[in-house]
């Protein structure tokens, strides 16, 4: 949802791109699906890594990737979130960056949690103190940076790409017509879990599960199933609670957008969905302790359930989300179909290797 835009708007400025699929989400319902919905071309490299520890998927990242940029010898290399594979290719682009004369891009950067349990602070703050270019998506992005020690010169407020892809395919995925077709009409709860902090515990799976289910006695809550959630509610025997719930498999971009746009609230672990809601208008519950995006929640629909979590505070926030129904939302600045734009702008107008410059 973050690449196809920027491609797009490179294509269409007559820039060579290669696109390096890593591999990392392997899930065909997951990624190849993606690629099909938002008209990505075929990847021009395919690294095909897999799943495995962290170490090991990031290493297997940076061996498959250092012999692509050596061929490729890009003028960028743009990297976008905070996954293992957005670090991996930071570390090698930063060190064959002098020697190539490229440069690194970081679309996302600034995002922060204050969570270092979590690994994907890890990968943020470590990629935007290698990044040349520091393309933000909100404000309070661009104070965290400079909190950090990062140049002023190197950060640019580009806005949120994932809105352009919404922008983009909000007309399709309504026509799908979603809750109809699951059979939950138009008053319904969608819930996501993949978070290995949520769903690797069986305490904690247990509380969301089993306040999943008493919402279920309120209305239908439609719960796209991720493989780990699922190989962990079989593990801890937790399926009871999963036949109170209307369980599918992982769904595509569309039909997801086009399930979250008319749901009444949503519950989530998911970064993207707490910008979508806020984006879409609709009342999100974050199962998390913190949140990177807290433009959601200062802006948006988006908040933060009560923390440690437990069943008596998920159903809490969520007759507070549905108290909140009717209330409006305030989208972000940058969150407007144009980010990828002014990516583009960024990318042409700056010239590579500003950090390295910075410290000779």
């Amino acid at each position: 949802m973050k690449v196809a835009p920027i491609i797009a708007a490179l294509n269409r400025r007559g820039h060579e791109t290669a696109l390096v699929h890593t591999g990392q989400h392997y899930d065909p319902q997951m990624s190849d699906t993606f690629f099909e919905q938002l008209g990505i071309p075929a990847p021009t490299f395919s690294l095909g890594v897999g799943s495995d520890t962290h170490a090991v998927q990031t290493a297997r990242i940076m061996e498959r990737f250092e012999p692509v940029l050596l061929e490729t010898r890009p003028d960028w290399v743009v990297v976008v979130g905070d996954a293992n594979s957005t670090l991996a290719v930071a570390l090698v682009t930063s060190k064959r960056r002098e020697e190539l004369r490229c440069g690194l891009a970081h679309v996302e950067a600034g995002l922060r949690s204050g969570d270092w349990r979590m690994p994907e602070e890890v990968n943020r703050v470590v990629t935007d103190q290698l990044s040349d270019l520091l393309l933000t998506p909100s404000a309070d992005a661009r104070e965290n940076l400079l909190r950090e020690g990062n140049a002023d010169s190197l950060i640019r407020f580009v806005g949120n790409v994932m809105i352009d892809t919404l922008v983009a395919q909000r007309a399709a995925a309504r026509k799908l017509c979603m809750g109809m077709k699951l059979g939950v009409g138009s008053d319904y709860v969608v819930a996501t879990l993949h978070r290995p902090s949520n769903v690797d515990d069986r305490q904690t799976l247990t509380v969301l599960l089993e306040s999943f289910a008493r919402i279920a006695d309120d209305r239908p809550v439609v719960l796209p199933l991720h493989p780990r959630t699922r190989a962990r509610a079989a593990d801890f025997g937790l399926e009871p609670f999963l036949r109170e719930l209307h369980v599918t498999e992982p769904l595509g971009y569309l039909e997801m957008l086009g399930l979250t746009e008319s749901a009444t609230v949503v519950l989530t672990d998911s970064g993207g969905l707490q910008e979508e809601t806020t984006a879409l208008g609709v009342p999100c519950v974050t199962l998390r302790e913190q949140t990177e995006r807290p433009v959601t929640i200062t802006h948006g629909t988006n908040r933060l359930a009560p923390w440690p979590l437990t069943i008596d505070g998920v159903l809490a926030a969520y007759d507070d989300a549905l108290e909140r129904r009717d209330q409006r939302s305030e989208i972000p600045d940058g969150w407007d179909g144009h980010a990828a734009e002014r990516v583009a702008d960024a990318l042409e107008n700056t010239e590579p290797g500003a950090r390295l410059r910075m410290s000779s």
